[in-house]
């Protein structure tokens, strides 16, 4: 993959990539940290793509400028858990503590970020572990174990040998949104696609699940903004 800068107010940085399976040319701008992606099919000239990406120019600065950017976690930050922004606050306690609109955290300053990585894993960790063995339980199936990723390309996944796969970031979206994403990698267990028979599955130990899948497709890239480590 190639870069090319289009020169403007302000430049923008393309990443050209050059692909046997495309069809047409296309521009992605990625919402988590405004990286553009412009993809041509092995037929098609580079020349020609970036042509294509100089006439949209003014539509990339737009969307560019418009994704959010990335919050450094520390003292004071607005953080959401479970849904719920909670400020972090210092104290002089032994642990962190979880409040309705706050979250003490004991330590240094600039411990912060990787002690409240740390309890939200654990949060997350038993928060999917519960609503797997819930939704397991109702499918009639078992699964072997959970793993936990900072996964940007999805939010979580089921294997064949039936290990379920989840985004610790999920504890910071409502508890709704992600019971439903556990409800989703657990109905895997009994199809692994996605088929009618898969979604009449999901319906039938979840019920409706529109308002959470537009919720992460809406909003749930907003949850890679928070930085935790340097």
């Amino acid at each position: 993959m190639s870069e090319y800068v289009i020169q403007g107010d302000p430049p923008v940085r393309v990443h050209l990539r050059r692909s046997a399976r495309a069809r047409r040319i296309s521009l992605r701008v990625s919402r988590l940290d405004g990286k553009v992606t412009l993809t041509h099919p092995a037929s098609v000239p580079a020349g020609e793509a970036l042509d294509f990406a100089h006439e949209r120019a003014d539509w990339l600065r737009g969307h560019v400028t418009d994704v959010p950017l990335s919050v450094r976690v520390g003292i004071e930050t607005e953080l959401p858990i479970e849904g719920q922004l909670r400020r972090v606050v210092q104290t002089q306690g032994r642990r962190i503590e979880l409040a309705p609109f706050e979250i003490a955290v004991p330590g240094s300053p600039e411990t912060v970020g990787k002690r409240l990585e740390s309890y939200l894993k654990t949060l997350a960790r038993d928060r999917l572990a519960a609503a797997s063995d819930d939704y397991a339980a109702r499918l009639g199936k078992s699964f072997q174990r959970i793993s936990l990723r900072d996964t940007r390309s999805r939010w979580g996944s089921c294997s064949s040998r039936g290990t379920l796969m989840y985004s610790w970031r999920l504890v910071m979206a409502p508890p709704e949104v992600l019971r439903y994403v556990a409800a989703h990698e657990v109905a895997h267990l009994a199809q692994m696609n996605h088929s009618r028979a898969y979604w009449d599955g999901l319906l039938r130990i979840h019920g409706p699940f529109d308002i959470q899948r537009r919720w992460l497709h809406e909003q749930g890239g907003d949850l890679h903004r928070f930085q935790f480590t340097a």
